[in-house]
């Protein structure tokens, strides 16, 4: 299938804005957003300038970005395409339209950290050429003069940082790819992703005792990062060989293009659906979502058509998609995509809930004891 047809991730939930750089589209977290205006408000005052301050937060950012390019060019050479590059404040997140082999996941995580390693290099080597290295006791005051060397301190920082075999990190990757050499993927994603809920612990213990909530704060976003990066990887994992067809929803309401927003709320009361197509003679037009009709609702009140509400570009995938690929088109609650065919007819509806579902259901299944039969 060419990759113009292929279904496109939806956008990381609290993610904002969209800037491409080298062709791949760039969002900021809003956490990561609060994190630049929080580092702004400290470095402010004593031997360092505003316009400093800002120039230093600048290059940490763009460090922590061209970090991530790394990651996508390097992928790009092994054909694989970046959908999104999203910006936390423990570092960026590079989304791609397909799982890397073990091989290529190794090379495209470490070409991140040793963009951070050649930025410092060249970052000390223009130092020593015009002034000459500074004690490192002295960094620890912000100045000025030492801007330079501050910044290649955190690029030295940011590599080994994110080396560290931590699981959704780029050390916890490398491990990743390493165990996935020798055993099943399910296996090493666990076994990397538990390596990083354990790293993630010692790290959250060491910064309450030592009373550092800075270290307490990456601690938590690495933790949740193991969780949610583990939890994805088995949802691939359990969906894969399976098409959408196999999971989707084949018996649901419909409304008609005419339809109020009444007739909708009087359709989601006596439904369990929480989501809805909207049908103008066999074609679909368009889905009404939940929020939507209670936002139009509030707006424009009952009488108002559902036609003027719904929503005209919704995802849409056909029946034989593999359902791996549909996953992240679901990854967020609520979220409903419609199934069709070849002639644009309606199979059915694939939601992040009957999703949730099936591959509890996989689980179930690969739990029961091998000698049992039904």
């Amino acid at each position: 299938m060419p990759n113009e047809d292929k279904p496109k991730p939806a956008f990381i939930p609290g993610s904002l804005g969209t800037v491409k750089v080298f062709g791949v589209p760039v969002r900021l977290h809003f956490t990561f957003i609060l994190l630049l205006v929080f580092l702004l408000f400290i470095g402010v005052g004593g031997r360092q300038s505003g316009a400093t301050t800002a120039l230093y937060i600048l290059g940490l950012f763009a460090s922590v970005l061209l970090h991530e390019i790394g990651h996508a060019l390097m992928a790009r050479r092994y054909g694989i395409h970046t959908t999104e590059i999203v910006m936390f404040p423990i570092g960026g997140v590079s989304r791609f339209e397909r799982q890397p082999k073990a091989w290529e996941e190794l090379w495209i995580t470490l070409a991140g950290p040793v963009v951070n390693l050649l930025i410092a290099v060249a970052l000390l080597a223009w130092v020593a050429t015009q002034q000459g290295f500074v004690a490192l006791e002295k960094l620890a005051e912000p100045t000025d003069a030492n801007l330079a060397e501050r910044l290649a301190l955190g690029n030295l920082l940011l590599c080994v940082f994110n080396l560290l075999p931590a699981y959704p990190m780029d050390g916890g990757r490398v491990l990743r790819a390493f165990l996935a050499l020798r055993r099943p993927e399910e296996e090493a994603t666990r076994m990397a992703a538990g390596a990083g809920q354990a790293l993630a612990f010692l790290m959250g213990l060491a910064g309450l005792l030592w009373g550092n909530f800075m270290l307490v704060f990456v601690a938590l976003f690495v933790y949740l990062g193991a969780f949610q990066e583990g939890a994805a990887a088995r949802g691939r994992i359990l969906t894969s060989g399976f098409p959408v067809h196999a999971a989707m929803i084949t018996d649901f309401r419909t409304l008609k293009h005419g339809d109020t927003i009444r007739d909708a709320g009087q359709l989601l009361l006596a439904t369990s659906q929480h989501d809805f197509p909207v049908i103008v003679g066999d074609q679909v037009a368009g889905l009404l979502s939940r929020a939507a009709l209670l936002r139009a609702m509030m707006a424009e009140g009952p009488d108002a058509y559902v036609a003027g509400v719904m929503d005209r570009e919704c995802k849409r995938v056909t029946p034989e998609t593999p359902l791996s690929e549909a996953l992240p088109l679901v990854s967020g609650p609520g979220a409903c995509v419609l199934v069709m065919d070849e002639e644009g007819k309606l199979q059915g509806m694939l939601t992040s809930e009957n999703v949730s579902e099936f591959i509890l259901l996989r689980q179930a299944t690969q739990a029961q004891p091998k000698g049992v039969e039904r």
